[in-house]
């Protein structure tokens, strides 16, 4: 991968709204970003995720849904704690070996024992109204994928390795 931003979108459309995270993955996909950038839709893929973190990136912009109690559609950006996890536990974890049980700290935990680093972390997120069987986002999520874009095209436009060069 080498860039220096890697946007990845998870999520799994199987389970309503959160397949927000591949919903946003389509919007990006149609706009001409920075070579810089890579976008990936990684559905419920955490280990291919983890390998392509490890390839190397200054940022990395998680989207997904997240549900932390507002009203569905609302759009958050979360800059997660470090939490450091051995590597040991993410070996043993059961969440390791689940579709969605790869959240920002396992993922990031997994990075740690292929020897790797990332810079920083930040999730773009959406507060799902539902995540149970079925395809499709709800109204207020769907809703909400545009200004997901537009918040991760501000986090991209703010880390510009160029910027401050001489043009």
């Amino acid at each position: 991968m080498n860039s220096s931003v890697l946007v990845a979108c998870i999520g799994n459309t199987f389970l309503g709204d959160d397949g927000f995270g591949v919903a946003v993955a389509r919007a990006l996909a149609k706009l001409d970003l920075p070579d810089w950038v890579a976008v990936g839709d990684y559905g419920t893929s955490g280990l291919h995720l983890a390998y392509d973190l490890a390839d190397g990136a200054d940022l990395a912009i998680f989207v997904d849904a997240v549900p932390r109690g507002g009203e569905p559609g609302t759009v958050y950006l979360i800059e997660p704690a470090a939490r450091p996890v051995a590597a040991g536990a993410v070996a043993q974890s059961t969440r390791f070996f689940d579709g969605h049980g790869m959240q920002p700290d396992v993922v990031l935990g997994l990075l740690d024992s292929l020897g790797a680093r990332v810079g920083r972390v930040l999730i773009v997120g959406c507060e799902p109204a539902s995540a149970d069987y079925g395809m499709g986002l709800s109204a207020p999520v769907a809703a909400a994928v545009d200004e997901a874009v537009r918040c991760v095209l501000r986090l991209i436009s703010a880390h510009d390795p160029r910027a401050g060069e001489p043009g």
